[in-house]
């Protein structure tokens, strides 16, 4: 099946969200969210005053992916708890071992190679210049460039909290 994922809109770099925004990141409404955390145990939103829920990065992602599981990929709710049971093993395999698969990478490494032949351009806007040239050269197009770029801010953001 096709993934909503291309239709739903970009993380804000920000650390806490409501629900009323995860709602709209996700596409899914305020009450499906509540009944997914007593579904999935690994949806644990922190609350606060008066029971207000606040969701994190990384829970944000992970209901873009239970949603992907039940709406796009067909998933019963039992079957998307053991694909995301098992997802998450892997991930956690991955981070024992030492591998960190992150979306991008391949084209951010191609684009470096690229942009070390190029001469140094001289200020802030030659550089952005320089590597959107390297980057959508290579057939990236201007969006996947911005979410790239909000991808690796939010990991900053994250790496530095």
């Amino acid at each position: 099946m096709i993934s909503l994922e291309k239709d739903l809109p970009l993380i804000p770099a920000k650390r806490y969200f409501t629900i009323g925004e995860v709602s709209d990141l996700c596409g899914v409404k305020p009450h499906v969210l509540r009944y997914w955390e007593q579904e999935f145990t690994q949806l644990r939103p922190m609350k606060r005053r008066g029971n207000r829920r606040y969701y994190q990065h990384h829970e944000v992602l992970m209901i873009r992916r239970i949603r992907d599981l039940l709406y796009d990929q067909g998933f019963t709710i039992s079957g998307a708890r053991n694909k995301l049971q098992d997802i998450v093993q892997i991930e956690r395999d991955k981070r024992r071992n030492g591998e960190v698969m992150l979306e991008g990478v391949d084209d951010l490494s191609d684009a470096m190679d690229e942009l070390d032949a190029l001469s140094e351009p001289t200020d802030a806007e030659g550089i952005e210049t320089s590597i959107s040239s390297v980057l959508l050269g290579d057939g990236m197009s201007p969006q996947r460039l911005e979410i790239v770029r909000r991808e690796l801010m939010e990991i900053r953001d994250l790496l530095a909290a």
